[in-house]
């Protein structure tokens, strides 16, 4: 308690924080062991682990070690992200977790730039290391504290300067892992090797074989083992000799809604603009019926898929009872909802002047009101995502400023692909021959833009390695066939509806390969 204006000032909140002295740690595992014990964490996956890198060449080698966990952040990304607050910050700086609201959603683990979090394979929840909280509580160190045999990891009152860990931190110096992330935070090792804390540093064994296990499995892509075989920024020689791999959150799924999504934006918003341009009637049956109706089918299709890969699906009603407003998951749903709702406003609008219920001049005054309603929604729906994707402050190929127009690009490219059969059907010539342009100047578009995502140097080594596994890694052969059959579209116009099954299944390759080549550095 100190003193202020002659009156005694009330004590500061707690700051619980770690620290990990990587000069005592002997790597032998005991944090790993109690904290599976303490937490009941099933096997397959851990709360934390001991890292280990050979540093040096024969006959001068060491072997460092790193103790890898949650970093318990001050600004912590996979709180931001969590839709219904199941990841959480408390007061005393600990970020928590809550299962009971859990939707299985990953975006945390897409947002922790530590690779920490993981979905407990037994409950299906998300879950990391939250310093024991529930023994702090009651005046008990961490399961992992308490069994170190060196003394390595201490956890203490960064607020309180008596602390052990406050007099480290302020007074020796410490580190921690990815500052440029400013996530603030919690965790401060003293005496780590930089091969240790930097996933980029030390190369891997080919093969993938290390000390006691093979990491990796060939046979699923969504594992990636730690480090990068052929790229590193270590100026010594390093190794890594023990880690554990990584499932990158989002799979196929997540890929495909990309894709769904993008056709549902674009079908009702080309057919709308080109409607407003003259190039389409408002009385067509293209513009009528077919758009929102291919809106609002694949918008059900992108629905379910956001369900299907939730890890608990039938909670996915609290992302709007629960929701948590700095989410982008939450935003996008309810710009979905909106879209949804302006789709089918035009779509019941177009049937009742084609029942004869609603008035020719009304009904084309309404669906030109909600038309427009409609392409903003259209818009935020199709580019919402690459908000999404920049709250994954982990994977760095996603915070690209170009991705919003490259979103609402490919929405172009593929909404006048689904509406140019249509087209062919009515004998509406004008029509089909807009919609083929559309399509390859959409089609031309997407081409430039991936080309400047290739030739533009990028920011990060993580953004480097990613899009290199997108263009000459394990993600090459999706990558170069979609853009050549999206090349195909730009021919549209010559080539007519030949165009239409190619820029749609070239689009479908490249949404592939891009999300998964963003999760595909490792982080840890």
């Amino acid at each position: 308690m100190t003193m202020t204006d002659g009156r005694p000032s009330e004590p500061a909140a707690p700051r619980w924080v770690k620290v990990l002295d990587q000069t005592r740690c002997i790597g032998c595992h005991a944090c790993t062991t109690a904290c599976k014990s303490e937490n009941s964490v099933p096997l397959g996956v851990t709360r934390t682990y001991v890292k280990s890198v050979e540093v040096g060449t024969y006959p001068q080698v060491r072997r460092n070690f790193q103790v890898t966990r949650c970093n318990q952040c001050s600004d912590a990304p996979c709180v931001a992200a969590c839709p219904t607050r199941a990841m959480y910050r408390r007061p005393d700086g600990i970020v928590d977790f809550d299962k009971s609201i859990c939707i299985g959603c990953k975006a945390c683990m897409a947002a922790c730039p530590y690779d920490a979090i993981f979905i407990n394979p037994e409950d299906h929840s998300a879950e990391k290391c939250n310093l024991c909280a529930h023994r702090l509580e009651i005046g008990l160190e961490p399961a992992c504290v308490s069994v170190c045999p060196t003394e390595a990891i201490l956890v203490g009152d960064l607020n309180d300067p008596t602390s052990k860990v406050a007099r480290i931190v302020q007074r020796e110096p410490v580190t921690v892992r990815r500052p440029e992330k400013e996530t603030r935070p919690g965790l401060f090792y003293k005496g780590a090797h930089q091969a240790t804390l930097d996933p980029l540093a030390a190369r891997r064994p080919d093969g993938g074989l290390y000390a006691w296990s093979t990491q990796g499995d060939p046979s699923n892509p969504q594992l990636v083992a730690a480090g990068h075989p052929s790229h590193h920024n270590s100026s010594a020689a390093a190794l890594v000799s023990y880690d554990v791999p990584h499932l990158a959150p989002w799979g196929w799924r997540v890929s495909l809604y990309t894709w769904t999504k993008g056709l549902a934006a674009g079908a009702l918003a080309v057919a709308v603009v080109l409607a407003y341009l003259g190039r389409l009637g408002f009385s067509s049956s293209i513009l009528r019926y077919a758009a929102p109706s291919l809106a609002l089918a694949f918008l059900a299709v992108t629905g379910g898929l956001l369900i299907w890969d939730l890890k608990h699906p039938f909670r996915f009603y609290l992302i709007f009872t629960r929701h948590h407003w700095g989410s982008w998951l939450v935003r996008g749903s309810f710009i979905i909802g909106a879209y949804g709702a302006a789709a089918s406003a035009f779509l019941l609008v177009g049937i009742l002047a084609g029942t004869g219920a609603v008035a020719e001049s009304v009904a084309v005054t309404a669906m030109k009101v909600i038309g427009g309603l409609a392409v903003a929604g259209a818009v935020g729906t199709a580019c919402y995502t690459a908000f999404l994707f920049a709250q994954a402050k982990a994977r760095d190929l996603w915070q690209s400023p170009l991705l919003p127009p490259h979103l609402a690009v490919q929405a172009a490219l593929a909404g006048s692909a689904a509406l140019i059969p249509f087209a062919y059907g009515s004998g509406l010539h004008p029509a089909r021959a807009a919609l083929e342009v559309t399509l390859a100047l959409a089609a031309g578009l997407h081409l430039l833009l991936v080309l400047g995502e290739l030739t533009l140097t990028h920011p990060t080594a993580h953004a480097h390695l990613a899009a290199a596994e997108m263009w000459r890694g394990r993600y090459a052969r999706f990558f170069w066939p979609g853009l050549l059959l999206i090349g195909v579209g730009v021919a549209a116009p010559w080539i007519g509806w030949v165009a239409v099954p190619c820029a749609l299944a070239g689009l479908l390759a490249h949404e592939h390969s891009y999300v998964q080549a963003g999760q595909s550095v490792p982080l840890a």
